[in-house]
């Protein structure tokens, strides 16, 4: 691959990471104040999830911004652990609600910010799977996949948050929760082995 391609591709991947970054930070504050207000798990999971996907995008900034095999390694790795970090929180939290039965109030602004969350982290993930692959980046390529679970992780709260609103259904919200830990675990072991 040529210089100015490679010079261009870089660019564009560090831009998809700047607006992953934006996109979240803001989310995270929304979802979070969200969450507590409608004491809802999967709010408050996917407000971490959030987190999750904000240190991802810093560390493939890091690693954009100097490329080596060791800084490759170490950036999924911790990408890995922070995933593992989300399932174990989200499992306990469901867990606990589930057992006590915590009914979570609706959440209007929760269901529009991830619809919204959907429909961008979409867009987000394709545009940084095309260019993970353009470069042999594996890094971004990994955090492609990462920004798209994170819209399916998206679409899996906002159904229990739609089924809380609409039919009372108050155990979607934590099941919903479950879904973030089986990606998260997922996840978190596809990263860990791909920087072993």
């Amino acid at each position: 691959m040529d210089a100015p391609l490679r010079a261009r591709l870089l660019k564009r991947g560090l831009r998809l990471e700047y607006a992953t970054l934006a996109w979240n930070i803001v989310g995270v504050v929304l979802l979070l104040s969200a969450a507590f207000a409608a004491r809802s798990v999967a709010l408050a999971g996917f407000g971490l999830d959030s987190l999750i996907e904000i240190l991802a995008s810093i560390v493939v900034v890091w690693q954009l911004t100097g490329v080596d095999s060791n800084r490759e390694r170490r950036a999924l790795r911790l990408i890995g652990a922070a995933f593992f970090t989300l399932a174990i929180y989200v499992l306990g939290q469901s867990i606990y609600v589930l057992q006590l039965q915590l009914r979570p109030s609706p959440s209007p602004g929760g269901i529009a910010w991830l619809a919204l969350t959907v429909a961008a982290m979409l867009a987000l993930a394709y545009g940084k799977r095309v260019t993970g692959d353009k470069l042999a980046n594996p890094v971004l390529s990994t955090e492609a996949r990462v920004t798209f679970i994170d819209a399916i992780l998206a679409f899996a709260v906002l159904v229990g948050l739609v089924l809380n609103a609409m039919v009372g259904w108050w155990w979607a919200d934590p099941i919903a929760g479950l879904v973030i830990v089986y990606y998260g675990v997922r996840e978190g072991l596809h990263a860990w082995n791909e920087g072993a």
